[in-house]
């Protein structure tokens, strides 16, 4: 609930921001002497458009993963590995002082994890067939151990509210651009017309990819933060050796299901500019902030 009230918070604050930056610049007189915006009513129907979509897919997070990418949720332990990794997730999450989450695990050739939920104590985390293959148990419990850190500092739930507030804010400043252009520009003095719609859509668009850069850019934050968490949870040693293990296995994809790339242990790795657009960091710079971190 704190962190929910920060981020309306946030929005009300740029929104005063915005609003004195726009005296200076002598925005506001422009959009007076042009039929004016509410300015306030304007945010409050981006917020709704922006959130809306955000905090749907959050809550509906465990349901479409478990679907989307075939978990099998483990209820009762069928084999030796299950039990340990039912065993496993319970001892972390016990130390994260989280409750436990659900565990399961999906079919997939590539070593890969997951966690997602809408608060910190309805959670899931999931691992790949690959991941097991191909790691040992040790590298396995570091990799859970990073999916717990997730789930522990709450990483679903903010990126879904910083998602929320930049839709927002790019809903927010195509509307003004758009009547701008449609009422300055091109002088339509009588509703809004196709400058208005042509113009603000196009805005939208541009905004928006300014809009993934700092999603993304959180979205790489969180990864250093939950392998430091993973650390804590296990040893330094460990979870480097599980970021190894992925580097010797082939060049890390996406999970499977487009929509929960950002929630992997790994992800695809871009360069230059791509990279600004990409859920992760290199592996090679997520074992040296480890090496160099004092856990």
């Amino acid at each position: 609930m704190m962190r929910i009230f920060l981020f309306l918070a946030t929005n009300v604050a740029v929104l005063a921001v915005i609003s004195v930056v726009f005296r200076l610049l002598g925005v506001d007189s422009v959009l007076r002497e042009s039929g004016g915006i509410d300015m306030g009513a304007l945010l409050i129907m981006a917020a709704i458009i922006g959130f809306s979509g955000s905090l749907i897919s959050l809550f509906l997070s465990k349901t479409m993963a478990k679907r989307s990418m075939g978990v099998a949720i483990i209820e009762q332990p069928s084999t030796p590995f299950e039990r340990w990794l039912m065993d496993t997730v319970a001892r972390q999450s016990e130390r994260a002082g989280i409750r436990m989450p659900e565990v399961g695990i999906f079919d997939s050739p590539q070593p890969n994890a997951f966690a997602t939920g809408w608060n910190r104590n309805d959670a899931l985390v999931a691992v790949s067939t690959g991941l097991v293959r191909h790691m040992s148990e040790d590298e396995v419990a570091a990799v859970v151990g990073h999916e717990i850190s997730h789930v522990a500092n709450g990483d679903m739930v903010t990126l879904t509210l910083i998602q929320g507030v930049v839709n927002t804010f790019v809903i927010f400043l195509a509307r003004i651009i758009g009547h701008i252009v449609d009422r300055v520009i091109l002088k339509n003095e009588r509703g809004y017309g196709v400058g208005y719609f042509v113009t603000s859509i196009v805005a939208q668009l541009l905004l928006s990819i300014l809009a993934s850069m700092i999603v993304m850019w959180f979205s790489r934050y969180r990864e250093f933060r939950a392998d430091a968490g993973g650390a804590s949870l296990t040893s330094r040693h460990q979870m480097a050796d599980a970021l190894r293990a992925l580097q010797r296995v082939h060049e890390p994809q996406d999970l499977p299901a487009e929509e929960f790339a950002a929630f992997g242990i790994s992800g695809k790795i871009g360069e230059g500019f791509a990279a600004l657009f990409r859920s992760h960091p290199p592996l090679e710079k997520r074992i040296a902030a480890l090496e160099q971190s004092p856990v």
